[in-house]
């Protein structure tokens, strides 16, 4: 696993004021995002536990969509250039450089795991180990929501993404895999790619059984 993100790390560092740039607007342009943020953030809330990680932060953009939405929320991310940048744009936010399969959370700690399209560059035989650390993670009715690339096929399509090597996957798949992790897959939301890719974007919420 060290190799992929090591590679990983170092492309993202290289973009980090351009990553920046483009995503600022916390996605103004992306309402259907934007609402299963808010519905996952109005059902963590309703938890009780508003402590939630967003595991794969880049710039805490949407670390700070979280707090705004009422979560208590703090941001991972593997690439330290993205902590930095995330530090200095949201200095009341925490924000912490980790690797997405050993987090630096206790066991059954949060309310909530944001993985927004953070999970695209793990090599499918991989995806298990990050997903069982998020369940490890996450309190008991939980919440994970978790944002991708979505493919009409039957396995997982590896693709040239702009910042390192990516996966979309079929729907079902990836819903499959969080249950086999100890997830209940409950909603989805599939709509027409915005960008020129041609993949699905999906968006999968489950909770901890």
């Amino acid at each position: 696993m060290a190799n992929h993100q090591d590679e990983t790390r170092t492309a993202y560092d290289g973009v980090v004021e351009l990553y920046a740039s483009l995503f600022a607007n916390r996605l103004e342009t992306q309402p259907f995002s934007r609402a299963m943020i808010g519905t996952f953030a109005e059902l963590v809330r309703a938890t009780g536990n508003l402590r939630t990680a967003d595991v794969g932060c880049g710039p805490g953009h949407l670390t700070a969509m979280l707090h705004e939405l009422g979560l208590d929320a703090f941001g991972l991310d593997l690439a330290p250039g993205m902590v930095d940048h995330a530090r200095q744009a949201h200095p009341a936010l925490r924000f912490q450089e980790a690797r997405m399969e050993s987090l630096p959370i206790e066991d059954a700690a949060l309310g909530g795991v944001l993985a927004h399209y953070s999970m695209i560059h793990t090599p499918p035989g991989e995806l298990p180990e990050l997903l069982a650390e998020q369940v490890r993670v996450l309190a008991p009715d939980g919440l994970l929501l978790v944002s991708f690339f979505g493919t009409d096929g039957q396995e997982p399509v590896r693709f040239d993404h702009k910042v390192a090597p990516a996966y979309s996957w079929p729907v079902d798949r990836l819903a499959e895999l969080l249950g086999d992790a100890g997830l209940d897959p409950f909603a989805r939301l599939l709509h027409d790619p915005s960008s020129d890719r041609g993949f699905l974007d999906a968006h999968l919420l489950a909770r901890r059984s």
